[in-house]
């Protein structure tokens, strides 16, 4: 019999995974602080091996990804998303993937720069001086502005606040139900958060499949994402076309990681600057000098350095995607250890990323690490904001350049500030979110000078 990775003791029955569902984030810490880079527990039913080295990483998302599966719990979050690229799987994952990947080249999706700066612009004129905003709520709100662009090549304004709440309601919805070992079962229930999360899913295939209907009847051409989907092609079969329904599946997962991940990394992103005045001083000298006043473009890009920097360390803090999970479809051979077939391999980015193997001062937030010959020397899945391999993010490149454009054309007018006596704790739902509500006062640098 091949022995199991050092792990936590065995308690009474259902206590490992109290423990785990209590606190995830500490849990996986303490795993990988106390048992190093391969460590196993039993969670329930499920064999759970965490890996915490880059080449482990490496492994299971590129070279034996083939070998895996998105497991149980992605597989619930098909509820919303239905056969999208985050959950589909095999050879159906592999056709969308290269149908869907030409309208994520970095020329297409540099034509959504000056929609990203316009819709910031107009949150910005939005905010008051000494106000009080919820700043999760208002980068959904941004966030759902700029997909309702890029994406449906409409303004979602009028639906934002249906369309956030369902979102977000559905997503804390699954969330709860991924962490319970019946919750499949109880998805088939007509519990309270059952009937919420199939109205609020009602509510987004209405919008959705209402935008996609006028499309189709339309006879002019768009330049947004959604006439993308439309027009995509497979290159091994020149006639595949998405169905209404994959359309649909796409469009929802797009809009997922375009609003809610990119609105979760912005709000820790104010958090980060709110608590390091220095970091926040040093922002404010790059965009004023590189903008001096204007909106941010996509030829900015590259002088802001300090602001990608920012985002790129707040993203190693504090990664919306905070773990990623794959069953074992086979026996799989780590190290000098096996991991049963059906077992659950997790490599856990929130845990990755505080290692000080790779980060000296893991908690200290630096942006200045980010150095050239830094990332040259970091191991590359010692960082994986986006994942890796087959199953990357289609839309890192997009993130990124909304990301620094929203932060530096918002940091150039408003800086932000967290009442002292807010307690934020991190909550690892489907994303990595505060787990009380972010509320910050606004305060003016300057007045706006650029056009809506």
């Amino acid at each position: 019999m091949i022995a199991s990775p050092p792990g936590p003791k065995r308690g009474f029955p259902g206590s490992a995974f109290l423990r785990f569902r209590r606190d995830p984030l500490a849990y996986l810490e303490r795993m990988a602080r106390e048992f190093g880079d391969i460590s196993y527990v039993k969670l329930g039913r499920e064999d759970i091996f965490l890996l915490n080295h880059p080449d482990l990483v490496r492994d299971v998302l590129v070279t034996n990804h083939r070998n895996f599966s998105k497991g149980r719990a992605f597989a619930r979050t098909r509820v919303l998303l239905g056969e999208g690229l985050l959950t589909s799987e095999g050879d159906f994952h592999r056709r969308q993937r290269r149908m869907i990947q030409p309208a994520f080249h970095p020329q297409r999706i540099a034509a959504f720069a000056a929609a990203m700066t316009r819709n910031a612009e107009r949150t910005g004129a939005r905010w008051r001086h000494g106000g009080r905003l919820e700043v999760v709520h208002e980068m959904r709100r941004l966030t759902l502005e700029i997909v309702g662009e890029t994406l449906f090549g409409t303004d979602l304004t009028s639906d934002a606040s249906e369309v956030g709440t369902a979102l977000a309601d559905t997503m804390e919805s699954l969330s709860a139900m991924m962490l319970l070992p019946l919750g499949k079962v109880l998805e088939r229930l007509p519990i309270p958060p059952v009937r919420r999360m199939n109205a609020c899913r009602n509510k987004l295939d209405k919008i959705v499949y209402r935008l996609i209907n006028d499309r189709r009847g339309s006879k002019q051409k768009h330049g947004d994402l959604l006439q993308m989907l439309l027009d995509s092609q497979d290159e091994e079969d020149r006639t595949a076309r998405m169905t209404d329904n994959q359309v649909r599946d796409e469009a929802m997962t797009i809009a997922l990681a375009g609003q809610l991940t990119t609105a979760s990394a912005l709000s820790w992103t104010w958090y980060l600057l709110s608590q390091h005045r220095e970091v926040e001083n040093q922002l404010h000298e790059e965009v004023d000098r590189v903008l001096n006043g204007r909106g941010a473009g996509l030829a900015d890009m590259g002088a802001l350095k300090y602001t990608e920097n920012i985002v790129r360390e707040s993203l190693r803090l504090y990664p919306p995607a905070w773990m990623t999970a794959r069953r074992a479809l086979r026996d799989y051979q780590i190290a000098s250890y096996v991991a049963p077939a059906k077992s659950i391999v997790i490599v856990s980015q929130y845990v990755m990323h505080r290692d000080p193997r790779y980060f000296p001062e893991p908690l200290h937030f630096c942006p200045e690490r980010w150095t050239p010959e830094f990332k040259a020397a970091l191991p590359k899945y010692a960082y994986f904001p986006f994942g890796g391999g087959p199953r990357g993010c289609i839309g890192e490149g997009f993130a990124w350049m909304e990301m620094v454009l929203i932060l530096a054309t918002l940091a150039q007018r408003w800086k932000l500030r967290l009442d002292p006596r807010q307690s934020v704790i991190p909550q690892p739902l489907v994303t990595l979110q505060p787990k009380h509500s972010l509320t910050m006062t606004v305060f003016q640098r300057r007045e706006q000078t650029c056009s809506i």
